[in-house]
């Protein structure tokens, strides 16, 4: 380098002169591809390149088969929710009719977003998921994207809520009467059992995901298959308290607009975590083609189950009721089709299910931060990139781990862990929107070859399918400004927006932390950070930032 360079980001050749797959030699401070954006899979390596040598981590990391990804994405998606949130989907529509066909919306929105996810994974097919596209996409500034998504990624703890979740109904399967304290400590103790086994025992943890996720599928198929039977009557209620919903389904209809985004919003919520898989393509084995079934596969399940399920709800349980009672509509469900003794087994049911969901999600995360340390992005990147002392990125987990015990002890009930709840998932939505965005600007429009990018990767959603994720996105980025309908509220006492303020703020804070790492400490003290590879002990490269002196040679 020489003595005129300016203090800020710098590139160096840190493997004798081979390109790795997350940068090149070239300058930061260089415009367009000469950036360092990595060369993605193209169609011309045909479906028969399997991807691996796109992030070259040694073979024996990739344990992640065909059915492991499967039931990574079944795991995700299907939490608690499908048990409980139909009731306030019918509340929200004032139909079945509309209900079930704002359940069609999300189903789609879902296989457009699995859409947009494959095609990235296909190009990119490297672990964490956002991180990676947002760090392919938007090159400048350097790693500007990277610290924004870097403080919402190592700060949400997204296994709490289910955790909480386990604990109260595995009380309940008990007899015990659910408090604060008693959920929580089960809570804790929930998600501490994830860390443990994907953390300790990884290829156990993942059988044990596996196993969880296809006893999932099989109480879905058990109430979409009792459905049938359902409809045909055979139901534990006196003859004129049987339900109706079908003879006249858009009876009811809400007009109310707000009572409309409020239920939408509900429902492609319950679809989230199609990307899943995204998460850990390094661990994946031959993720270009694994990628492409799996997720078909698991989101198609999925959309078909959920509209059995939901069907056989309405079939078993009256309307009222499930507007009324109080209870989960599973729970009415269950007591309507195979009595009162039922609803311990559901109970089990619905706590297996969260624990499914949680490890499904500590797994994922705990590899975002893993390759927020490979980065070099993160303060002591080393440690979160390592894979000591189990073979699998403790670190990373237990990161996500801490800040979910954190979050599960610290908050009163009510609306303040209702806001953080709410501030977890939030983000997601800015960020979908900025890569899908993205991608429909550079990858299907002439800007894209104008700037040089080149993007032609083994699978492409369309440009009709990116742009209705986009816009889906922008939906859920701006549907919680709108008021909600009466009676609908998100808070007690706080105002409906204030998580959208607060999550929007979360990137901020990344903003500035970028702003002094990149720019102001180097000025202060007359250095570039220079980006160099190392090869961890286990094969595993990363990148590594050095502190050289301006004017010094690297």
């Amino acid at each position: 380098m020489s003595s005129g360079a300016h203090a800020g980001l710098n590139e160096a050749d840190g493997s004798h002169g081979r390109r790795d797959s997350y940068g090149s030699t070239d300058s930061l401070d260089k415009k367009g591809d000469e950036s360092g954006r990595p060369i993605a899979l193209t169609r011309v390596h045909g479906d028969g390149h399997d991807g691996e040598s796109f992030d070259a981590v040694p073979q024996e990391k990739r344990t992640i088969g065909l059915v492991s990804a499967i039931f990574l994405i079944f795991n995700r998606v299907i939490g608690t929710g499908i048990f409980a949130t139909p009731s306030s989907i019918l509340a929200s529509a004032g139909s079945v009719g509309l209900a079930l066909f704002m359940w069609v919306i999300g189903a789609l929105i879902a296989t457009a977003g699995l859409a947009v996810y494959v095609e990235f994974g296909t190009g990119l097919p490297r672990s964490g998921g956002e991180l990676t596209y947002l760090s392919y996409i938007f090159t400048r500034p350097r790693y500007l994207a990277v610290a924004m998504f870097a403080a919402y990624a190592v700060t949400m703890p997204w296994p709490a809520g289910n955790s909480v979740v386990f604990g109260e109904y595995i009380l309940l399967a008990a007899g015990v009467e659910p408090t604060q304290w008693n959920q929580r400590g089960i809570g804790i103790g929930c998600v501490t059992f994830a860390l443990i086994m994907h953390g300790v025992f990884l290829k156990w943890g993942l059988r044990l995901q596996n196993a969880l996720g296809l006893f999932k599928i099989a109480i879905l198929l058990l109430i979409s298959i009792s459905g049938w039977a359902a409809l045909a009557g055979r139901i534990k209620l006196p003859e004129d308290q049987k339900p109706h919903n079908f003879d006249n389904a858009f009876a009811g209809t809400s007009s109310n607009a707000n009572a409309f985004v409020t239920g939408l919003y509900n429902v492609i919520w319950s679809f989230i975590g199609y990307s899943n898989v995204n998460y850990a393509l390094s661990e994946v084995k031959n993720p270009v083609r694994t990628l492409k079934i799996a997720g078909p596969l698991a989101i198609g399940s999925v959309s078909i189950v959920y509209m059995l399920v939901n069907v056989a709800y309405f079939a078993a349980v009256p309307k009222a009721d499930i507007l009324t009672s109080g209870q989960t509509v599973a729970a009415l469900y269950f007591e309507n089709m195979f009595g009162q003794s039922a609803s311990k087994a559901l109970s089990v049911f619905v706590a297996l299910s969260a624990l499914g969901n949680v490890m499904a999600v500590l797994f994922s995360q705990g590899r975002i931060n893993q390759e927020l340390g490979r980065m070099g992005v993160l303060p002591f990147s080393r440690f979160w990139a390592s894979n000591k002392p189990f073979n699998a990125p403790f670190a990373g987990l237990a990161l996500q781990w801490l800040m979910c015990v954190i979050i599960i002890v610290a908050p009163p009930p009510g609306d303040a862990y209702n806001l953080i709840l709410n501030m977890v998932s939030y983000p997601l939505a800015i960020i979908n929107s900025f890569i899908s965005g993205g991608l429909l600007l550079l990858g299907y429009t002439p800007l894209g070859a104008r700037l040089s990018f080149v993007w032609s990767p083994p699978f492409r959603a369309s440009f009709p399918v990116v742009a209705f994720f986009f816009l889906s996105n922008l939906f859920l980025t701006f549907a919680p400004l709108v008021p909600p309908a009466p009676g609908q509220s998100v808070y007690e006492s706080l105002p409906y927006w204030l998580h959208v303020v607060i999550g929007a703020g979360i990137f901020v804070i990344g903003a500035i932390y970028w702003v002094f790492w990149a720019k102001v400490l180097p000025k202060v003290g007359r250095y570039q950070l220079v980006k160099k590879e190392e090869v961890q002990y286990d094969g595993v490269p990363r990148d590594v930032f050095v502190r050289v002196p301006i004017g010094a040679e690297h």
